[in-house]
């Protein structure tokens, strides 16, 4: 018998994780960064950018997560990361770049509480924020293209860090 979100029985857990959304603004992929948020335990999403509604498109696809998940409307994520950086959390970005690691070879430390950066749909997560960041990882991928939507890419992501810190 196929099981539904009304008789799983998985542990509910939250993690000491904030997911940063840096300009990420299409609604469809901000309603799926809050389900997925919420399936993963996240602790806090903040989405920062100028122009971040929460309108029906977002929570048609949100399965009203939004009503339940801590999330927070920031208008600079820099600002945001810079105040994570301060209050110890270790600051993670996902992007590929020249130094980026992949993310099967990284291990997120149980010591300090994560704050996962994820980037622009078209143009990733910002040169200042990578700046800061206390690591760069990326997800190998082995066909032509050399991306994938913000939304599947931080679904590996949360993945394997909650892999990692049960």
């Amino acid at each position: 018998m196929q099981l539904t979100h009304y008789n799983t029985n998985f542990n509910k857990q939250k993690f000491p994780i904030t997911l940063v959304c840096d300009h990420v603004t299409n609604a469809p992929n901000i309603g799926s960064l809050f389900r997925i948020a919420d399936a993963f335990g996240v602790e806090k999403l903040i989405l920062c950018g100028e122009n971040i509604h929460l309108g029906r498109k977002m929570a048609k696809t949100s399965r009203a997560t939004e009503k339940v998940l801590n999330y927070e409307i920031a208008e600079t994520a820099s600002k945001i990361v810079e105040e994570l950086k301060n209050e110890n959390h270790q600051i993670i970005s996902l992007e590929i770049t020249s130094s980026s690691k992949p993310i099967h070879t990284f291990k997120f430390s149980k010591e300090k509480p994560i704050a996962l950066i994820i980037g622009d749909e078209n143009f990733g997560v910002s040169e200042a924020i990578l700046k800061i960041s206390d690591a760069i990882i990326h997800i190998d991928m082995f066909g032509r293209n050399s991306s994938m939507n913000v939304v599947q890419a931080t679904n590996i992501a949360l993945y394997e860090i909650t892999k990692q810190l049960l």
